[in-house]
């Protein structure tokens, strides 16, 4: 199977062409998460009932590796596919640190040989190490696609592109002192993107200025945002941050993605010990679930009930950590 590059991989879904296996790997999360959800999307028909054949399963648990596959055998109903995502899988370089465990081998290469022709099977990692052999089994039999962070050049067009998207310009020398305060976090980018493309009207036309008005710097060496209050239940911390947001105009979807990210940085951190240790794996879990949630619109649709969703997970984790 190919390895494809970002641009491949959306050319040839947007033709309709779809593997039965990805991968999906790498650390930048937030083209990871766009692709995965792109991928789901055109693997679903209008009128098709999605809600019944789309999953996403954590490998948190790394035992829950057999629902995956599990999953993924079970006929879709009332529509052509099942997409079954499979989240927080590594396979790092000793074998004490994966969850998609080497016990799972077996089963593994009997489904990829014979994969079913009615799912999409999507594992989303954020760490393969190219030398393990399950890692060489999946390059053989699935479509693989690597999202590494952007840098230079390349970082500077994808900044260009998402403000011609949103119908906004931004010269060289604004563009530049944005990338020194946000650097390559494309979430955070995005999103201080959007709030520049809204300060700027009516010309449209960021400047150097509204970029200092409007814009913090990035400590990316310790940034865990809401994450970390949060688990550590500082209630008035983690609610401030959270008004902030909703002020800032953070897409929830957007922060649902980041959150996840850095609870499982917090989780890697060791700064999670005991207690907490037992509220990052909750709250990775419920995290997740509230990104499907949102993508399937169950506490109402568009912006309002994704808002809605955030909220409500937000409040859940300060209420798990009340004695």
């Amino acid at each position: 199977m190919p390895r494809l590059t970002i641009d491949q991989l959306r050319e040839h879904t947007r033709k309709g062409e779809l593997f039965p296996v990805y991968v999906l790997h790498g650390k930048e999360t937030f083209r990871r998460n766009i692709a995965a959800r792109f991928i789901a999307d055109r693997a679903f028909s209008e009128g098709e009932l999605r809600e019944f054949n789309e999953d996403a399963i954590s490998l948190s648990e790394p035992e829950r590796f057999r629902d995956v596959l599990t999953a993924a055998e079970q006929l879709p109903m009332l529509a052509s596919r099942r997409v079954i995502r499979a989240t927080d899988v590594a396979v790092s370089s000793t074998p004490a640190k994966d969850t998609l465990k080497e016990e799972y081998e077996e089963p593994l290469s009997e489904y990829l040989r014979s994969p079913s022709p009615q799912t999409v099977l999507l594992l989303i990692a954020d760490e393969l190490n190219g030398n393990r052999k399950i890692t060489k089994l999946l390059v053989k039999h699935a479509a693989v696609v690597e999202f590494a962070a952007p840098e230079g050049r390349e970082l500077r067009e994808w900044a260009v592109k998402e403000f011609r998207s949103q119908d906004a310009e931004i010269d060289s020398s604004a563009l530049t002192h944005l990338l020194n305060l946000v650097g390559t976090d494309l979430w955070r980018l995005s999103n201080q993107i959007s709030k520049l493309v809204t300060a700027a009207k009516p010309n449209r036309t960021v400047t150097k200025d509204l970029v200092d008005l409007h814009v913090e710097r990035s400590d990316e060496a310790d940034h865990f945002g809401l994450a970390e209050p949060l688990v550590a239940n500082r209630r008035r911390e983690s609610l401030t941050m959270l008004k902030k947001l909703h002020d800032d105009g953070a897409e929830p979807l957007g922060q649902i993605g980041i959150l996840g990210y850095n609870l499982r940085k917090l989780a890697m951190s060791g700064r999670g010990t005991g207690p907490q240790s037992d509220r990052i794996r909750q709250s990775i879990l419920r995290n997740a679930e509230t990104d499907i949630a949102i993508k399937t619109s169950v506490g109402g649709p568009g912006p309002a009930g994704a808002r809605l969703q955030f909220e409500k997970l937000v409040l859940e984790m300060l209420m798990s950590g009340k004695d």
